[in-house]
């Protein structure tokens, strides 16, 4: 190791302990990069923060990250998740587990109207909490339930860590969406299975939905249905379907998803100034924390990379005497134990950009790469001594205790696992969308180079003499 590049170890440390201790990230960051630069580097370090930060802001994706937030915090406004929870409730209230199902299928459809996790872990503790309490449902089961399904808003597009992604591993925004649906849907259908066959062996952990609180006719389910549904459907027509077929841009498409989330809370009669300017002010806060945290890690990352540190990590990886999947395998229990202490946003815009070239050196596929990080996050989102969800969730149903809502998450936090090991064992699952989405593309291009009759008295150059074609 160099003298550059043990600096870069020192800053690498000290960046750790800083952020430890709870210093704010962002502005460690800058300020570690810029000291520990200008002693490796010189004045270049301010070039090269300068640069830094015009690259960044010439990425057409960030331009996304600010609409699709605003898209999530008016459809808390519309009252988005509460139709979907009343409709499925009605729909699936004979059913034992229902509820469990009820809160699944919602956090799904919620996720991809709206891509955040802490309000929609909130909102259905708020909604299925006293109702799960009420039915007699396992305390254990139902806060793993709420817990797991909110999580699902990271992984499931338009997830706003997919859009910062992106840009970090140099891959396109469309084939990282396609990718996340796999593992998104499959965990998904695991979480219902599972509680639809503990609740079948022991119904007492479910009970079905009480009488009293179900609808009296058919007709009333189905209008909910139609009205729950519809929106969430041409909701995400208008973000994930433009984008996935090409028609727009990330940014377009986020433009027109927040556009519709505004349109859906006129349509319910929920529309007001002051909702709207709450949105756009929480926007503004959430914004400004991501896109100032990855201008300084995108700072701190250069001057990383410039005093050799992260070259001489990566190939010290790579020399490991470790099979590919062994190296694999270790790179995604590092980012799995930095979900413990660190937000997705720390971990995608500082270690990932150290962690992905050990990947891509092994010869993986980038964007089964991203997809599959996406997956190992959200399970640290289930994880101790951290995992948010508990929190956000012991925030709004007080009755339970952070024990039971730890233990609940442990259950789920298992069938992640499982997952993580499918996707690892048959990548399949996540690259078969964009595999197939290329294909198309490609045979779209292939279309439009047919080769139309050359006009008579065309001009073809061929070997330099001048052929004329009658």
């Amino acid at each position: 190791m160099t003298g550059l590049e043990l600096l870069g170890a020192i800053m690498l440390l000290v960046m750790l302990l800083a952020i430890f201790i709870g210093l704010p990230i962002s502005f460690t960051l800058l300020f570690l990069a810029l000291i520990f630069g200008y002693f490796g580097l010189g004045v270049r370090v301010f070039n090269l923060a300068y640069l830094q930060t015009i690259g960044l802001m010439k990425q057409d994706e960030f331009v996304a990250v600010p609409m699709f937030i605003l898209m999530g915090y008016i459809c808390d406004q519309a009252g988005l998740m509460e139709r979907l929870f009343k409709a499925f409730r009605d729909l699936f209230a004979p059913v034992n587990g229902a509820l469990y199902v009820v809160v699944i299928v919602t956090a799904t459809l919620f996720g991809i109207a709206a891509g955040t996790v802490g309000a929609t872990v909130a909102l259905l503790g708020i909604m299925a909490g006293p109702i799960m309490i009420k039915a007699g449902y396992d305390v254990r089961m139902s806060a793993g339930s709420i817990a797991a399904g909110g999580t699902l808003g990271i992984l499931i597009p338009p997830s706003v860590m997919l859009v910062v992604m992106a840009p970090v591993l140099d891959i396109g925004i469309i084939d990282l969406y396609a990718a996340a649906f796999g593992p998104g849907f499959l965990l998904s259908g695991m979480y219902i299975l599972y509680t639809l066959v503990r609740c079948y062996w022991n119904p007492k952990l479910g009970p079905p939905v009480p009488k009293e609180d179900r609808p009296e006719s058919m007709k009333v389910v189905l209008w909910e249905c139609l009205v729950g549904l519809v929106p969430v459907t041409v909701l995400t027509i208008m973000t994930l379907g433009v984008i996935l077929v090409g028609l727009t841009t990330a940014a377009e498409a986020a433009a027109l998803g927040a556009l519709g989330a505004i349109l859906l809370v006129i349509a319910y009669g929920r529309f007001t100034w002051k909702g709207l300017l709450d949105a756009c002010y929480s926007t503004l806060a959430t914004t400004s924390m991501v896109l100032f945290l990855a201008v300084a890690s995108n700072v701190f990352g250069a001057v990383f990379a410039w005093l050799g540190t992260a070259n001489w990590i990566t190939n010290m990886l790579l020399a490991a005497p470790l099979p590919a999947w062994g190296t694999m395998s270790l790179l995604l229990t590092v980012i799995f134990l930095l979900g413990w202490p660190f937000e997705w946003p720390a971990i995608v815009l500082i270690f990932l950009p150290m962690l992905a070239p050990v990947a891509k050196g092994l010869g993986y596929d980038m964007v089964w790469f991203g997809c599959i990080v996406a997956v190992v996050l959200q399970t640290a989102f289930l994880s101790p001594p951290v995992a948010m969800s508990a929190y956000y969730l012991k925030q709004v149903v007080r009755e339970w205790n952070l024990r039971t809502i730890y233990r609940g998450m442990a259950d789920f936090m298992v069938l992640q696992c499982v997952c993580v090991v499918l996707v690892l064992a048959f990548p399949s699952i996540a690259m078969w969308f964009p595999n197939w989405l290329d294909e198309r593309r490609k045979a779209a291009r292939q279309s439009h180079q047919i080769e139309r009759p050359l006009p008579a008295n065309a001009l073809v150059q061929d070997g330099g003499v001048k052929i004329v074609v009658r």
